[in-house]
């Protein structure tokens, strides 16, 4: 089991870029694919992007993110970062980091797939 602490939310304007990171202590991080998500008030979670583990740590995103957001896996740091360029007002949202060493490909962008979360870290994009 491992446990997930964020960080690196903020405001910031339209435009601009922040880097929100994943902690994550335990054993066998490399076996645990992470992605992150996000919620905003009075709305579902959304998939924001992924890392699987055991697939060349390959990334997946969610259609609203593409092209603007990266996601990264430090092996040295046990950490997955979220690198989010030209962000938006409709960014704004409490983002969470989620792992799971069983979730498959096809259920990558499922919340249910997962089930160790963390605490979130809140994200304000002003217009």
């Amino acid at each position: 089991q491992v446990q997930l602490v964020e960080s690196g939310g903020g405001l910031v304007q339209a435009g601009e870029s922040l880097r929100l990171s994943c902690a994550v202590s335990g054993s066998n991080f490399r076996s645990y694919s992470v992605a992150w998500f996000r919620q905003a008030p009075g709305k579902e979670r959304e998939f924001v992007a992924a890392i699987k583990a055991n697939d060349g740590d390959r990334s997946y995103y969610g259609d609203s993110v593409k092209g603007r957001f990266t996601i990264s896996r430090d092996k040295a740091k046990n950490t997955v970062s979220l690198q989010m360029n030209s962000l938006k007002p409709e960014d704004t949202a409490v983002y969470l980091c989620a792992a799971s060493r069983t979730v498959i490909t096809s259920a990558l962008a499922r919340s249910t797939a997962y089930s160790t979360w963390g605490q979130g870290t809140q994200v304000t994009v002003s217009s």
